[in-house]
């Protein structure tokens, strides 16, 4: 058990579809608003930069090189916190990966890419090839993308690899949401490991979406949930079992 605490933004933020300049100042806007309330990292939902644009994922993929990129990393060493923010990355050998950006406060960016794709998905990008972990404040966190959950194997490659905390940036759709809980839920009771979610609230890639980014607990309970499609930061303060949290609007 760990006498550490860590406080993680979970970010429901306005997105329109390829609109990256309107994306990015929203992204900009809510790690501003993170750091002030003292969080260490902020995560954003799936493709949060562009939408869930598959059809011009190419387009809009980017690398360390990107402005965008630039930008948010800039942003993040300021601040010193960690932002993950959802993207599609270039490929130098293949389609695009729906992946996430992790800028770092030492103006680093690291990857984790998608690793479990949607059916039809794999028609517009790649599959990720790795498992993707961070460590801060002597916690372990396993990072997954939306299906990446649903794939029982990627939750038991995070617990053997002894991860603390298991987090998803995800799109899920209100029809979708109930079953997609359940298996949260069910992922943290049976490997005793709390479970984030950050989700959509704008409508993306044809989907409408849930918003109710949240938190289970150890034991499988839900205990932190932002309020359904507002724009909204939920932070979560954790320190051993113990979990705290608020919302903010944006």
């Amino acid at each position: 058990m760990h006498s550490n605490q860590i406080s993680i933004a979970l970010a429901q933020v306005s997105v329109r579809d390829s609109d990256v300049q309107y994306n990015l100042k929203q992204h900009l806007f809510a790690i501003q608003k993170a750091a002030e309330h003292g969080a260490d990292l902020v995560v954003f939902p799936e493709l949060s930069l562009t939408g869930y644009d598959l059809a011009n994922a190419a387009t809009n993929a980017v690398d360390k090189s990107s402005d965008e990129i630039h930008r948010l990393s800039e942003l993040a060493v300021a601040n010193q916190i960690i932002a993950m923010v959802g993207c599609p990355s270039k490929n130098p050998v293949g389609k695009p990966y729906i992946s996430m950006a992790i800028c770092l406060p030492t103006g680093e960016v690291e990857w984790y890419s998608k690793q479990y794709l949607h059916t039809g998905e794999s028609s517009y990008v790649s599959s990720g090839l790795s498992n993707g972990f961070l460590r801060l404040n002597g916690y372990k966190l396993a990072l997954s993308i939306c299906a990446d959950f649903s794939e029982p194997e990627h939750a038991k490659d995070a617990h053997e690899a002894e991860a603390d905390l298991y987090i998803s940036s995800a799109l899920i759709s209100p029809k979708g949401y109930e079953s997609d809980s359940d298996i949260l839920s069910s992922m943290a009771q049976h490997y005793q490991m709390p479970v984030l979610l950050a989700n959509h609230i704008s409508q993306t890639g044809g989907w409408d979406t849930a918003g109710n980014s949240g938190i289970w607990d150890h034991i499988g309970d839900q205990v932190a949930c932002a309020n359904g499609q507002q724009a909204q930061l939920l932070i979560c303060q954790i320190e051993g079992t113990s979990k705290v949290s608020k919302t903010i609007d944006l």
